[in-house]
C-alpha cells in the first residue's frame, strides 16, 4: 500500500476540502484527486462522497481512517528506530562480566539519558567486529586491534581506550598462593588453565604471544563451563592458576580462598581500544567517545608488555614508566 496516498487520504479526512489538504501538504489539487484515485482503486471501495461544500468520508472511508492513521504511526516508529539519536546506541562489549562492559557502565552512570543496547558478538576478532560496524549491525565495539591502524577496513575508526592488567588467580594450595607479586617469567613451568582460549580468537593470539614471550605453557584444553567453574577448579587444585583481569568483577564462596596475584616485571596488559564507522552520525557515539577520552590517566607501577603488534594506550596516557 502506498503510504503516500494513505497519508493525503488522512489529510483530505482532516480537512474536509481537497483544496485545503492540497496546501497543507503543498502539492496540487490534481496531485491529490490522483492519489486518492488511485487508493481507491487498490481499496477497490470509494473513500470520499464529493459535495459542493468539499469532501465527506463514505462509510468505507470513515473504515478505514483509523487503521490509515495506525499506518502512519507505525511508519513513524519504524523510522525513529533507525534513526541515529532516536535508536539506542549498539555497542559490542565482547563479554558482559569483561572490564569492556564496565566502561559501557560508567558511561551509562555518567550519561543516563542515553539509550544503550549492550551487544555480545559471536564472532571473534577485530574483523568480524569491523564489518558489524560497516553493514550497521552495531555502532561501535572494544577489540584489540593490530597495529597499525591501516589495517582496519576502509573508514573504521580505532583508538586505544584502556589497557587492562592482568594478575594470576590461584587456590590456596599453590606454591605461588602467599606471593606479594609474580613475574609471568617465573610461571614458565606451571600449568595456566584457559579453555575459553579458542583458536582464531583475539585473545588466544594475545595469549599465545605472552606464552611465546615468557616461556609460558597456557592449556586451553577441556570444556570451557565459564568463569565460575574455572575457579571453583582452581581452588582445589595446587598445580592450576589462570589469568584474569583485576577489573573482572567476581564473586565466589569464602571456603575458596581464592588468591589474586599481581603480575609485575612486566605486568601483562590487555589493551581494548574502540572501533567505530567514521560517517556514524549517532550523536550518542561522540559522546561515547568523549567520555572514554576524559577518562582519568590509568597509573600502572612499572614496566608492562603487551604483544609489539597491538594497539595500545600511549605511555605518557597511561602513567607505565618504561
Amino acid at each position: 500500500m502506498d503510504l503516500v496516498a494513505v497519508r493525503t487520504f488522512v489529510a483530505v479526512a482532516e480537512a474536509g476540502q481537497f483544496r485545503l489538504a492540497a496546501a497543507q501538504l503543498a502539492i496540487t489539487q490534481q496531485a491529490v484527486s490522483k492519489r486518492i484515485a488511485a487508493l481507491e482503486r487498490h481499496l477497490g471501495v470509494p473513500l470520499f462522497a464529493r459535495t459542493a461544500r468539499g469532501a465527506r468520508l463514505t462509510v468505507d472511508g470513515q473504515a478505514f481512517l483509523p487503521h490509515a492513521r495506525a499506518l502512519l504511526d507505525a511508519e513513524e516508529r519504524a523510522t525513529a528506530s533507525v534513526r541515529p539519536g532516536r535508536r539506542p546506541l549498539r555497542v559490542d562489549v565482547i563479554g558482559r562480566r569483561l572490564a569492556t562492559a564496565g566502561l559501557l557502565r560508567d558511561f551509562h552512570r555518567a550519561h543516563p539519558e542515553v539509550d544503550l543496547d549492550v551487544v555480545v558478538l559471536f564472532d571473534s576478532d577485530a574483523d568480524a567486529a569491523a564489518a558489524a560496524i560497516r553493514s550497521g549491525a552495531i555502532d561501535a565495539s572494544f577489540r584489540c586491534v593490530t597495529v597499525p591502524g591501516r589495517e582496519l577496513p576502509a573508514g573504521i575508526e580505532a583508538t586505544p581506550v584502556f589497557d587492562e592488567p592482568l594478575q594470576l588467580f590461584t587456590g590456596p594450595g599453590h606454591p605461588f598462593a602467599s606471593a606479594r607479586s609474580v613475574a609471568p617469567a617465573q610461571l614458565a613451568g606451571h600449568r595456566i588453565w584457559m579453555p575459553g582460549n579458542l583458536p582464531g580468537t583475539e585473545w588466544a593470539a594475545y595469549y599465545d604471544a605472552l606464552a611465546a614471550e615468557f616461556g609460558l605453557t597456557i592449556d586451553a584444553l577441556g570444556p570451557n563451563f565459564g568463569v565460575e567453574g574455572l575457579l571453583d577448579t582452581i581452588a582445589g587444585s595446587s598445580s592450576i592458576a589462570t589469568f584474569l583481569s583485576e577489573h573482572t568483577p567476581l564473586v565466589w564462596p569464602a571456603v575458596h580462598d581464592l588468591r589474586r596475584v599481581p603480575l609485575r616485571d612486566p605486568t601483562p596488559v590487555y589493551p581494548h581500544s574502540l572501533l567505530w564507522h567514521a560517517d556514524n552520525p549517532h550523536p550518542a557515539l561522540a559522546a561515547l567517545r568523549a567520555h572514554l577520552a576524559s577518562r582519568p590517566a590509568q597509573r600502572l607501577d612499572g614496566e608492562v608488555w603487551t604483544p609489539p603488534w597491538a594497539l595500545r594506550c600511549h605511555p605518557r596516557d597511561d602513567g607505565a614508566r618504561p
